[in-house]
């Protein structure tokens, strides 16, 4: 999931009155105590809050809010069945899939296997261009709702891309089959034996059949089934907040012991922080720079800073000119051994960051500081400037190097930091490249118009290797902005999304990993800890896995 961190507007509190979900709460559903609210930051969301197309931080505390899927993550990154009464499977391809009775969304409508097999089947379907959609192309049939069925001559397009056939798409993946109201089947195109650990990210939620009427409309007021719900027609404030409050139906494992959620989209997290501090905010689940070096004495005994699964990195495009072939491999290289990532992470994060030995996160599975290559993210000034004349030699740089970032963010002085150990290793000029927005920086990264690189942050959808390499990666991903494209790469990541053991898989995404050190579409700088504050006026703050708070666990003093 892209990281977005913050919002683009002023501080906005509103109280939480005793509102309905109107026209889609059942129940007639209150927010209870307004004391009982607990308050806490985000960021206004890239998209609707469709499932299947959130694919950043900010609308995805959102939407794990107000849904419910198969299962769920315990703080340690455990799956638990949440509607899910069994996942089974013999030979890890054809899985069957068994629901709780019971479970319904907040208008009353149950929840059903039709409710998941058709929210994925629209999730897949290419014409509803879902930014999650490739979670689903290891279901039989994707192929055929996606159109990406390889053209048999072999022929490719200028950049060396397979054509596409174009025939006409299937409606459905014939992979996913409704059995009953409770029962459903998916056949996987390979063996995986570890598919169940990815059903807990939001893409895999099910669906009401009230969205399908008009699924835009459904977005800006969503019915879902999850711990809460909105809390009425006007509880997305856009570029302010959005104000949820607890569902009465919900019977999952996340019961929430509070009222409800009043997520703030600050204008920064120094103004959040400056919110905790006066009182104004319960929960902040960010510290800014500014207070890296006094957040412990202002909150003693409510704090946190402890790994989680979050990667920080910059990429170089490959369509820029110095930047590919044997060329572009030694400037990589030379890039990734000029950057002191242990000054850094020490002097301007003051020890909240680690420096990075691989392409994921300690708190992953698999996860190895002892990559074969790993050397090339070692601080080594010598050989960097060696490499670079290497470069040089092939084709002369000339200009400035530079690095975007969204300055709605907390990235400006290390971005200044990296481009001065660029600079002072290097000899040449290097400056940071502020975009005002997230959602500015994406839109040129999209449309491949960057100058030079970008930051890139991976916030984990589940936890697992696969996941921090696959959509980032792979060829034609769909957070793969920047071109990159190796068979050897691809080869390796299927065969340990095919492999029969967990083991057999890590083995696999291991070896990928040792070609992207060799090929650096990336260059990987650190791992963000999860740090935050929280106010004295709430207890039972933890924060899980992928450095997101368990909301539905805090309580009110």
């Amino acid at each position: 999931m892209k990281i977005k961190r913050m919002g683009i507007v002023a501080i906005a509190l509103a109280s939480t009155g005793a509102l309905m979900l109107a026209g889609c709460a059942g129940g007639g559903a209150t927010t209870g105590d307004d004391s009982a609210i607990i308050t806490t930051n985000g960021s206004e969301p890239q998209m609707s809050l469709i499932p299947t197309n959130t694919t950043e931080a900010g609308g995805g505390k959102i939407v794990t809010s107000i849904f419910a899927g198969l299962v769920s993550y315990s703080e340690a990154g455990e799956i638990e069945n949440e509607v899910a009464e069994s996942i089974e499977s013999d030979d890890a391809t054809t899985w069957t899939v068994s629901l709780k009775d019971g479970w319904t969304f907040s208008n009353d409508e149950p929840v059903t296997a039709s409710s998941f097999v058709d929210a994925w089947n629209y999730g897949a379907l290419v014409t509803n261009a879902q930014g999650s959609s490739y979670f689903f192309d290891n279901i039989v049939g994707y192929s055929d709702v996606s159109n990406t069925k390889d053209d048999p001559t072999g022929a490719t397009d200028d950049a060396g891309q397979v054509l596409q056939v174009p025939d006409p798409l299937a409606e459905t993946m014939s992979g996913l089959k409704v059995v009953d109201d409770t029962t459903f089947t998916v056949e996987l195109a390979g063996t995986e034996a570890d598919w169940p650990l990815r059903l807990g990210y939001t893409a895999y939620s099910p669906l009401p059949a009230v969205a399908f009427e008009d699924m835009d409309a459904f977005g800006q007021n969503p019915v879902g089934n999850g711990p809460y719900m909105l809390a009425g027609e006007d509880a997305w404030q856009h570029d302010v907040q959005i104000e949820l409050v607890t569902n009465p139906d919900y019977s999952g494992v996340r019961t929430p012991k509070n009222d409800g959620l009043t997520i703030v989209f600050f204008a920064s997290f120094d103004a959040g922080y400056a919110a905790v501090q006066g009182g104004d905010l319960d929960v902040l689940d960010q510290i800014p720079e500014s207070a890296l070096a006094t957040y412990e004495s202002d909150f003693p005994d409510s704090f946190v800073n402890e790994p989680a699964a979050v990667f920080q990195a910059f990429n170089m495009p490959y369509y820029l000119e110095h930047w590919s072939g044997e060329e572009g491999k030694l400037r990589r290289a030379a890039l990734s051994m000029a950057i002191d990532r242990a000054e850094i992470t020490d002097v301007v994060f003051q020890g909240t960051r680690t420096p990075a030995t691989d392409f994921t996160s300690p708190v992953i599975d698999g996860y190895s500081d002892s990559l074969e290559g790993s050397e090339v993210l070692d601080f080594n000034p010598d050989e960097a400037v060696a490499l670079w004349a290497e470069a040089d030699a092939i084709s002369p740089y000339t200009g400035t190097f530079d690095i975007a970032y969204n300055a709605d963010g907390p990235h400006q002085v290390w971005v200044d930091a990296v481009v001065n150990s660029v600079k002072n290793t290097l000899d040449i000029n290097a400056v940071g490249k502020p975009y005002p927005t997230f959602a500015a920086s994406i839109d040129d990264r999209e449309a491949q118009t960057l100058t030079g690189g970008t930051r890139s942050g991976w916030l984990a959808d589940y936890p697992s290797l696969y996941n921090f390499l696959a959509p980032l990666y792979q060829t034609g991903a769909g957070s793969n902005y920047e071109g990159y494209s190796s068979e050897e790469f691809d080869t390796l990541l299927k065969g340990g999304a095919a492999a029969s053991s967990v083991e057999d898989a890590t083995a696999k995404y291991v070896e990928a990993q040792e070609v992207l050190l060799q090929d650096l579409p990336t260059i990987p700088l650190w791992y963000q800890n999860t740090s935050g504050v929280w106010s004295d006026s709430v207890s039972n703050v933890e924060f899980g896995w992928d450095s997101v708070p368990l909301y539905y666990a805090i309580t009110r003093n």
